[in-house]
């Protein structure tokens, strides 16, 4: 349905409710009757407030670049019926649970729902769309991953998913092949429709990368039509391949709401959502945008929600977003640092640069030695000026590197992201910019040569490495101004030690430990300068406040002030 900015809304539902307009989210899907057809909960307690009675042509003027057809009316949306092949049908129970074991693959549904679809380890068994196994041959997929063979069926049959697997475990082709497959069964897009599927996710990187599995997916399938709205590019073109119209849109919220006010695109056709790293989504900051979007869509849609991790605000948006969900959970979703062995060492401010030079150079050394690669290597830095510092330090030295960080531009950025993910430059020198949604497999060391100011900002930042499973290094160098985020990270080390999950927390929860740890922290420094000034016996410091405490103010018990390592 069109979108309607907030600051509009009011005056434009006043004027739809004297009118007998045909409204997207009611009587524009009353003859839908497709089992798999359901209408998402979440949509009848929002529409209220917001769009319940308007038209989709009846947004404002700028709304007439995206004019509808001239009958006003958008095809109804299908949702076929889906079965895989009679093998699989013929499965029984024990059989399902012998599969999914050995995927490991945990599947729950609601105590109110139907059992959720059999995991399929063919794809040939999926009963695909031709022109799709095609394209799977063609990129030489041979069978799915462990949360493809249990998702994809999901997706498939209709059904809402809240998917959590690490990254690099093939949730993209996941959710893109059924998305492809449900384009298929819809009316034609004409120019100025929108799109029929939207993808969301958190950057632009991680946009391009979905894209391009969307086209290779989808490349012997001449009018299908994909369109990328991120920011940072040339928003001109992407009207422009939004107006010609598109099957699939991969977003980020920010900009595809951007078009949406400027009357580019509209929402009145999609019917397959997908929220694509939720976690890390929330943890940027677009819990408003993402929202600001799924209260606008049509009653009628299906939603996929796939995160890597699964902290509270994630099962709290699936409850609100998605309708009876099948999850499917593969292996164990673990903390972010879990497989990351962690070095702290501390330097002076003007040892840092040769003292990482020293530790590449020597990486370097034993790489040649050993006639291996050149271990891909990411270093955050905290400026942009030193961001290029240390590339042309390391660069100086023999080492092949790059930078990557706000201050360039978006060609230059994929360019140098597309030689670091070749394996042409093997050394990423980054700010901030990287440390959320840049996914490059095989990295195997994140040096910070200045640490962030944040607990959730290093959790971030070494979750770059020891991804899908594999295992990292996070080498830290630090000063004396740092050293509040190193004692919660050496007290969250020692909590991971001892089975406590969470302690490398993101998102709301992270931010809520941070300011509870910063509360301790500034309590036990009050209670030790009481201590100086009124004697030993006076006061006590409580034993949770002491691992808060800088190692210069009391005696050190056990750990060294140089390296810690896991």
């Amino acid at each position: 349905m069109s979108y309607v900015p907030p600051h509009l809304r009011n005056s434009i539902t006043t004027k739809a409710t004297s009118t007998t307009a045909l409204d997207c989210n009611t009587d524009y899907y009353s003859n839908l009757t497709s089992p798999f057809s359901h209408s998402n909960h979440s949509n009848s307690n929002h529409n209220n407030t917001s769009i319940s009675n308007i038209n989709c042509n009846n947004f404002s003027s700028a709304s007439s670049n995206a004019a509808r057809r001239s009958s006003g009316n958008a095809p109804y949306p299908v949702f076929p019926q889906w079965n895989p092949s009679e093998r699989v049908l013929r499965l029984k129970p024990e059989q399902i649970e012998e599969v999914r074991l050995r995927l490991s693959v945990d599947v729950t549904v609601a105590q109110d729902s139907p059992p959720a679809p059999a995991p399929i380890e063919s794809f040939t068994d999926m009963c695909l769309h031709a022109s799709i196994i095609k394209d799977i041959a063609f990129h030489e997929y041979t069978s799915p991953t462990s949360i493809q063979a249990q998702s994809m069926p999901v997706a498939l049959s209709g059904r809402d998913l809240l998917g959590c697997a690490e990254t690099g475990s093939g949730k993209t082709a996941a959710f893109t092949i059924p998305m492809i497959q449900h384009c298929l069964a819809q009316p034609p897009v004409q120019r100025g429709d929108g799109p029929l599927a939207l993808v969301l996710a958190p950057t632009r990187e991680l946009a391009q990368q979905i894209e391009k599995e969307v086209k290779a997916f989808s490349q012997s399938l001449e009018s299908f039509k994909t369109a990328i709205v991120v920011g940072g590019t040339n928003i001109a073109e992407q009207r422009s391949a939004l107006g010609a119209g598109v099957n699939v849109v991969v977003a980020t919220p920010g900009r595809f709401i951007d078009h949406l006010q400027q009357g580019n695109t509209s929402l009145c056709r999609i019917s397959f959502v997908v929220l694509d790293e939720a976690d890390r989504m929330l943890d940027m900051g677009f819990e408003p945008k993402i929202r600001e979007i799924m209260q606008n869509l049509p009653e009628k849609h299906q939603t996929l929600l796939f995160s890597a991790t699964m902290p509270v605000e994630i099962e709290a948006l699936a409850q609100e977003y998605l309708t009876n969900p099948v999850q499917v959970k593969v292996g164990k979703v673990s903390s972010p640092a879990a497989n990351v062995s962690q070095i702290l060492e501390k330097v002076s401010e003007n040892e840092k640069i040769d003292r990482l030079l020293a530790l590449l150079v020597e990486e370097d050394t034993q790489a040649e030695r050993s006639v291996h690669p050149f271990p891909l290597t990411i270093v955050f830095v905290e400026r942009k000026t030193r961001c290029d510092e240390v590339a042309e330090a390391l660069i100086a030295q023999g080492l092949q590197a790059v930078a990557l960080h706000g201050g360039r531009s978006q060609s230059e950025r994929e360019a140098a992201l597309h030689d670091f993910r070749r394996g042409h430059t093997n050394i990423l020198v980054a700010t901030d910019v990287a440390s959320r949604g840049l996914d490059v497999s095989g990295v195997a060391h994140v040096v910070n040569l200045d640490l962030p100011k944040t607990m959730e900002d290093y959790v971030h930042r070494i979750g770059r490495t020891g991804r899908a499973g594999s295992t990292g290094r996070a080498t830290s160098f630090y000063t004396d101004r740092d050293t509040f985020l190193v004692t919660q990270i050496r007290k969250a080390i020692a909590d991971v030690e001892s089975g406590n999950t969470v302690a490398f927390a993101t998102g709301k929860v992270a931010r809520r430990k941070e300011r509870e740890a910063a509360a301790a922290q500034k309590d036990a420094q009050i209670a030790l300068s009481k201590l100086a000034l009124m004697g030993p016996t006076s006061i006590s410091v409580e034993d949770k406040y002491k691992y808060m405490i800088a190692p210069s103010m009391f005696k050190k018990e056990g750990v060294a002030d140089g390296a810690w390592d896991d």
